[in-house]
């Protein structure tokens, strides 16, 4: 295993199977959804994750754009942490 890699998962309690975050984070209230997706383009060794928040319908489906954010993998990592703290949830999606 890479040095660095194996810091990676030990800094974070995820396991190394997953080493960026992805995927989609409720609000508490259900009125925000928040995406995580790894730029496609970014080398390994200086990851970049795009994070795109929508306002959502009484159902909890995206219903209105808010904005986008780039951030580097460890940002990342530190965004997703704070909004589970927060009470936020991983939630499945079929859209986007």
């Amino acid at each position: 295993m890479d040095p660095k890699q194996g810091a990676a998962c030990r800094k974070y309690s995820f396991g190394c199977g997953a080493n960026v975050p992805n995927g989609c984070l409720l609000n508490p209230e259900g009125s925000r959804l928040i995406f995580f997706e790894e730029i496609k383009h970014s080398h390994r060794n200086n990851l970049k994750i795009y994070t795109h928040i929508f306002y959502t319908n009484y159902i909890g489906e995206p219903a209105g754009f808010k904005s986008s954010k780039q951030l580097k993998v460890d940002s990342a990592w530190e965004k997703w942490n704070e909004l589970l703290s927060k009470g936020w949830t991983e939630v499945s999606h079929n859209y986007g």
